[in-house]
Order: structure tokens, then C-alpha cells, then sequence
């Protein structure tokens, strides 16, 4: 029967962060992190605190205009004593938006997509100022189905949290004594102003026990049919690139 220890694994995960940061980068460099006031930042950001000290870890607030839980990232920010940078990315996407509109009709994916986007090009130009390495948030679950955006949120130069589902981020981040209203907030998006649930069609504590073989979900083929859907139609965003392979003859 799977068990997780959230003590070990919170260890083993701040011992991976700086080893990585010891072997590929120097003392001065520090981690950047897009901050949304959701279990996956504000894990991530605890971690890296942990592992490297707040000297070494910048958040980045990104709203989109006006972000109703915006004093949530700011309750990471008080709570870690991390610097941060608060950068409004509303007229950046809303000039894309208008630019590609400009020119076709713009579809649904490509208002959903830009934005998560146009933060991956925010973080990675604060990163180049700062000396900075850009810290991927995404956990295992959301990465199953496809639950991300590729060159996004998807992005980074280093990943964390990738291989432990929600149900262990959470975990995680309780460990840590992150603030309750942060790692048990309801996940949304923050795009589509729907929960990540309402739009999956199943609970992440159902898929989290479908990863880690605690259920096959046999009892609800519907759900189950659902999950493997995401999973092979998303694969692409978890492998690199295809790529033609040359082979000179000789």
C-alpha cells in the first residue's frame, strides 16, 4: 500500500532544490517565482526559502488588471519576508489579444493561453535582471491531464514539485507552516473563472488516487475515461519538442 512521508520527501525536496543550485549556478543566484496566491507558489516559494534562504528567493506578482485574491500572494510574501515585484501584465495581454485579433478571429484557446504566456515571458525577463533561475510550479496531477499551459506556466528552469500530486503539496506546504488559507485554497485558474474541478469534471483527491494506484476508478469508467482522455491528448506538453534526427551517411 502507498504511503507518503511528507517529513522525508519535504527534506529530500529541499536537499534536490540546492544541490541544483549548488552544481549549476552560483552563490549569487537566486530563484524566481511567479506568485498566485495558490498552494503551488506559495509551495514552491517555501521550499526554495528552505533550501536557498529568503535572500535568495524574489517572487513575482502578476495580475491580470484587477485579481480579486491578489492579497493572497501578498500573505506569501509577509509570511516568507521575500522580496517581491508586483508587475501588471493586463496591458500586455490585452495588446496581443488585440493584435492577433486584428488579423483572424481570435478562438477561445488563444484568450485562455496568452496569459499564463505572457507571465512565463514576464518571470524570465525579471530572472535575467535579477541573476535568477525561473521556478516551475506545476505538481503531478495537474500534469497527468494537461492541466497547464505549454510555454506558460509549464515552463521553467527547474522543477520541484512535479512528481508530488496536490493531495502531497499539500501536505508539503502544512509541513512548512505555509498559512492554512493558501495551501487548502480552492484551486481556480484564474482564466476562465471556473475551479480547476469544475473544469476537469473530477475532484483532484479522485485523480490523486488514480496516479498513485490507491483506486482504478473502476466503479466510474466515466471519470476514468475522462482522466486517461487528458493524459494521452496532453502528453505533448511533458516531452520535448519532436525533432528530425540526421543521420550523414558514411
Amino acid at each position: 500500500m502507498y504511503q507518503f512521508d511528507v517529513k522525508q520527501t519535504t527534506k529530500d525536496i529541499v536537499a534536490w532544490v540546492k544541490d541544483q543550485f549548488e552544481k549549476t549556478a552560483t552563490p549569487e543566484t537566486k530563484a524566481v517565482i511567479g506568485i498566485s496566491g495558490g498552494k503551488d507558489s506559495s509551495v514552491a516559494a517555501a521550499v526554495c526559502v528552505e533550501a536557498l534562504g529568503k535572500d535568495r528567493v524574489i517572487g513575482v506578482l502578476m495580475p491580470q488588471g484587477e485579481q480579486a485574491d491578489i492579497d493572497c500572494a501578498r500573505l506569501l510574501m509577509d509570511h516568507l519576508g521575500i522580496k517581491s515585484y508586483e508587475i501588471n501584465v493586463g496591458e500586455s495581454v490585452e495588446a496581443v489579444k488585440k493584435a492577433v485579433g486584428g488579423a483572424m478571429e481570435l478562438a477561445e484557446g488563444a484568450k485562455i493561453n496568452t496569459p499564463p504566456r505572457i507571465r512565463m515571458t514576464v518571470l524570465y525577463a525579471v530572472a535575467a535582471c535579477v541573476n535568477g533561475r525561473v521556478c516551475n510550479t506545476c505538481n503531478a496531477s495537474e500534469d497527468y491531464v494537461g492541466y497547464s499551459t505549454k510555454y506558460g506556466d509549464a515552463a521553467g528552469d527547474f522543477s520541484p514539485l512535479s512528481d508530488l500530486t496536490v493531495t502531497e503539496v499539500i501536505a508539503i506546504g502544512d509541513e512548512l507552516g505555509l498559512p492554512y488559507e493558501l495551501t487548502h485554497k480552492v484551486p481556480i485558474d484564474g482564466l476562465c473563472g471556473k475551479t480547476d474541478e469544475d473544469n476537469l469534471g473530477f475532484t483532484y483527491a479522485m485523480l490523486d488516487q488514480y496516479i498513485r494506484g490507491l483506486t482504478d476508478l473502476s466503479d466510474q469508467p466515466e471519470i476514468r475515461d475522462n482522466i486517461e482522455r487528458r493524459h494521452r491528448a496532453n502528453l505533448h506538453k511533458l516531452r520535448l519538442m519532436p525533432k528530425f534526427v540526421y543521420e550523414p551517411e558514411k
